[in-house]
């Protein structure tokens, strides 16, 4: 039986870098503004241990938002001794949390190691050092080797987060991140697309007119492309777009940019349209009537955003007539297209192999 995944999360705003990203206002972005303590992270174990079945479950314990590696030492353990004591007492199964690529150390990884920390995940953003020093994150693409290579040799999992958009960036630089990443080896990564947040350096360069944000079709396109790479290398993709929350929203916090709270299923929903186009060019570009055939689990990511990229699809075919037929057969993330006479059918998998 295949267990249930549950993660536990524990916000700590801003309390570690000493940084002011020009993206970055970290009370916005978790929501918290208040200071966590020891008490705070066993009494939110057992609220969401209420409503979970342990037995069956795979429970993880996160600490978000910050740089984790970066508040006080004391302050680091008295949040740690609480998540291992869950951990030693089987409340919980892992320990994960997020920090900065330069507030990595041996000394550091080693009192992490004795908390029981499993997963440790680096903001990475990119890996193009002018993105790096516009976007003043503070540290180097070499750091982000450096702290990677000792995340893995002291046998953490490894996520690295890598962010589209930022002032300076470009596709060309995102895939140039995307492959400089995938020689890390990490086991999986975020992306998300760059935000403009009140109370941001980014705000005032947008106001100033010095900055445009990506838009959402921009940022679509471009996570597209970086989905193929990260799952040809088998490197998965774990969050594509930041969490929607209260202050996370168009008309809240988010002042512009490629926002949309099911921003991974406009991803997947392009690529859907991309391998029922490649089949049509290759096979079915003389029928004049086809059938799609799709999970029907996959049905709203073909028909993502009103159905914005099938009925791109629909005007780019108008002479043909287009059925979609839903099937259980088909396995999830796999198209079957038929015109009466022949059947193809390809699979997320196949597409991404035989691509770039």
């Amino acid at each position: 039986m295949n267990k249930n995944y549950y993660i536990i999360p524990i916000f700590v705003p801003h309390l570690g870098c000493p940084h002011d990203c020009i993206f970055c206002n970290q009370k916005k972005i978790t929501g918290i503004t208040k200071t966590i303590t020891k008490k705070d992270v066993e009494e939110t174990i057992d609220k969401y241990l209420s409503t979970i079945d342990r037995e069956n479950s795979f429970v993880e314990l996160s600490f978000f938002g910050g740089s984790f590696t970066g508040i006080p030492m004391d302050y680091q353990n008295e949040l740690l001794d609480a998540a291992k004591t869950a951990l030693e007492n089987g409340k919980i199964d892992d320990i994960r949390l997020s920090t900065r690529p330069d507030y990595i150390n041996e000394y550091i990884l080693k009192n992490l190691k004795t908390h029981g920390v499993g997963v440790i995940e680096l903001g990475v953003q990119s890996m193009d050092d002018e993105v790096l020093n516009i976007a003043e994150r503070g540290h180097t693409s070499l750091d982000v080797i450096n702290s990677s290579r000792l995340i893995k040799e002291y046998g953490f999992k490894l996520g690295l987060q890598m962010m589209i958009g930022l002032p300076s960036d470009n596709l060309e630089k995102d895939i140039f991140t995307a492959n400089e990443i995938i020689k890390i080896k990490p086991d999986f990564v975020r992306i998300y697309p760059a935000l403009i947040i009140k109370n941001t350096k980014m705000e005032e360069l947008f106001k100033k007119g010095c900055y445009k944000p990506l838009t959402i079709d921009e940022a679509v396109d471009i996570s597209s492309k970086l989905y193929i790479l990260f799952s040809k290398n088998d490197i998965p993709i774990i969050r594509l777009g930041l969490q929607a929350t209260d202050e996370i929203n168009i008309n809240k916090e988010v002042i512009a940019g490629p926002f949309h709270p099911a921003f991974r299923e406009l991803v997947e929903s392009l690529l859907f349209i991309s391998i029922i186009d490649y089949i049509i060019q290759k096979y079915f570009i003389d029928s004049l009537e086809i059938t799609i055939s799709i999970n029907t689990k996959d049905i709203s990511k073909l028909f993502a955003d009103k159905k914005k990229y099938f009925n791109k699809l629909v005007r780019l075919y108008s002479t043909k007539k287009i059925k979609v037929c839903q099937n259980n057969a088909i396995d999830r993330f796999e198209i079957l297209i038929s015109d009466g006479i022949i059947d193809k059918k390809m699979s997320f998998e196949k597409y991404i192999k035989l691509v770039i």
